[in-house]
């Protein structure tokens, strides 16, 4: 009789991993990570883990587990919890127009390390072996938290080496996507380290995460190649930027965001990303995102100007920290009702509203599911009326092949 399939098997064939790094992390000697042929990051397990690892992988994996039940009163039934909302940006005029959006999630990270809060932000920024690829670095100063300032619209994995932070001296902030934070709190509760070591978790609306492989599409559409690339920013430099292109002998390309993200980059998200309940960063203490303004018919304007974040504080503690960055005038912010956000993030709003049916999409397709609870989706499912509900089960039911089976 075979034995059966692990659980890392299972998230694999239901094609639910979201690349977090996290199992790579709990069974080190066992399980690593790599970028795939499609250009995604996924485990691949060397030798057999024990039954235990494999449960406590189950318990907290974000590709097939994501539980918004503890996350507080509030609740919002397309945003999760808010205590806060508002817009604004970072006072620092340099790290605004530098960052991707308003520089905020930068700003406060630079005020908790200055302010002595924490010893360190854990956050994704530019590999040093690639300019396209990310790497997962301690920054300890303002300037490198700077540096790291803007979106990477490819693959990462933050949490492929958490254990090494959570036996490193000093508490530390996170700032990661909304499925790693998601991974993070479920850690907490089976190790009582996390919430100790990581006292700020702070994420951003994520609209999915790109292949690889659209990148390099990127580099190819501006004439270049990925060998002749000495830097590679995805957005920033002013709102929303372009994606920019540098090579060794100090030439520059660009594209728009609307051609960058809208034509390349978004055609080629991971599928996980497609029935992500919480892109909104529901679990974080603070969120942020671009706060789009709308043209008449609802949709964003990419023109460029001044970045604008549309920041939502969470738990009690992000609260304290946006309120004392606002007082000390590293952010400058404006109230802002929570009704209006959808106007600035449609597409969030939508997959929320459509995640039910494309799970049913799954089910039918005979994939196993991922475990949502306390998101409220049935809620919104019922915002999304009969046409919404049709067009995201009907796109995700002819998009999946059938599932093969596992035994």
């Amino acid at each position: 009789m075979m034995r059966p399939a692990s659980f890392l098997s299972r998230v694999e064939n239901s094609n639910c991993c979201a690349g977090c790094g996290l199992c790579a992390s709990l069974a080190p000697d066992a399980i690593s990570v790599a970028m795939d042929e499609k250009g995604f990051i996924r485990p691949k397990q060397t030798s057999e883990i024990s039954v235990s690892m494999d449960t406590t992988i189950a318990q907290v994996c974000p590709g097939i587990t994501i539980d918004g039940s503890a996350s507080g009163k509030n609740q919002n039934l397309l945003w999760g919890p808010i205590i806060g909302s508002r817009t604004g940006h970072a006072n620092d005029d340099a790290l605004r127009k530098h960052a991707s959006s308003g520089g905020v999630i930068s700003a406060l990270a630079t005020y908790l390390v200055k302010s002595g809060a924490v010893q360190g932000v854990i956050q994704v920024t530019a590999s040093s072996a690639s300019p396209i690829d990310n790497a997962t670095v301690r920054n300890v100063t303002p300037s490198e938290i700077f540096d790291a300032a803007g979106s990477r619209y490819a693959p990462s994995a933050p949490l492929a080496k958490i254990s090494d932070h959570l036996n490193a001296p000093g508490p530390l902030a996170f700032v990661g996507k909304p499925c790693d934070v998601a991974a993070l709190r479920a850690l907490a509760r089976v190790d009582a380290r996390v919430d100790s070591k990581f006292p700020y978790m702070i994420s951003f609306f994520c609209a999915g995460i790109p292949s690889r492989n659209a990148t390099l599409k990127i580099v190819n559409q501006l004439g270049l190649q990925e060998e002749d690339l000495a830097s590679f920013r995805y957005r920033g430099d002013g709102w929303p930027g372009f994606a920019t292109a540098v090579t060794k002998d100090g030439q520059s390309a660009r594209m728009s965001y609307a051609d960058s993200w809208g034509d390349i980059l978004s055609k080629q998200v991971q599928f996980r990303c497609k029935i992500c309940p919480d892109g909104s960063g529901g679990q974080a203490d603070v969120v942020c995102a671009d706060a789009w303004e709308s043209d008449e018919r609802g949709y964003p304007k990419f023109a460029e100007t001044d970045g604008r974040s549309l920041i939502l504080s969470r738990t009690p503690r992000g609260e304290d920290l946006v309120c004392r960055a606002i007082s000390e005038k590293v952010i400058y912010t404006e109230v802002l009702d929570p009704d209006q956000i959808a106007r600035m993030q449609p597409s969030q709003a939508t997959r929320k509203k459509q995640v039910l049916s494309r799970l049913m999409a799954m089910n039918l397709r005979g994939y196993r599911t991922p475990g949502y609870s306390g998101l409220n989706l049935k809620k919104a499912a019922m915002a999304a009326g009969l046409a919404g509900n049709l067009r995201g089960f009907w796109g995700t039911f002819r998009r999946l092949k059938p599932a093969r089976k596992v035994r």
